[in-house]
C-alpha cells in the first residue's frame, strides 16, 4: 500500500487549485451520509492520497462537498441509476462506475450490469491495474 501511495504521489500532476486531504471527521461524515462502512483500503486512500491527480480517472474524494467527486453525491447518483445499494462507487466514468463492496472487492458497473468476471481483489490492485494505467 505504501509503495502504491508513493507512486501516486510521484505521478501526481501539478494543478492551479490542488485538492486537499480530508480530516478523519470528514471521512466519518461521508460514511454517515451514505450509510455504508467505507472499506479500510478506501479510507487509507482518502486519508493519504485523495489529493493526487493522475491519469484520466478521478476517484471519489471527501474533503470538498462541492466537488464533482464528492463521495456522498457520487453514491447518491450511482444508486439513483441502478447501482446496487450494497456497492459504494469509488470512481465515476459518465454513467458507469467502479464500485467496492464491504469486503473490499472492486467491480465495474456498466450499462446497468455488474461485471463480476473482471473484479479486483483490493482497492490497491484496482489503483495499480486501472487508475495508474489510465
Amino acid at each position: 500500500m505504501h509503495e502504491v501511495i508513493e507512486q501516486l504521489q510521484q505521478e501526481s500532476e501539478t494543478v492551479p487549485v490542488p485538492l486537499e486531504l480530508p480530516s478523519f471527521d470528514q471521512i466519518v461524515e461521508a460514511e454517515e451520509q451514505i450509510l455504508l462502512p467505507i472499506p479500510a483500503e478506501v479510507k487509507e486512500y482518502l486519508m493519504y492520497a485523495s489529493d493526487v491527480i493522475v491519469g484520466s480517472l478521478e476517484p471519489v474524494t471527501v474533503a470538498d462537498p462541492y466537488s464533482h467527486t464528492y463521495l456522498p453525491e457520487v453514491t447518491a447518483y450511482a444508486w439513483s441509476i441502478g447501482v446496487p445499494r450494497h456497492l459504494m462507487p469509488i470512481c465515476q466514468i459518465g454513467d458507469d462506475f467502479y464500485c467496492v463492496n464491504e469486503e473490499g472487492i472492486v467491480y465495474f458497473w456498466q450499462d446497468g450490469f455488474l461485471d463480476e468476471d473482471n473484479a479486483y481483489e483490493s482497492f490497491w490492485q484496482w489503483v495499480e491495474e486501472v487508475w495508474l494505467q489510465s
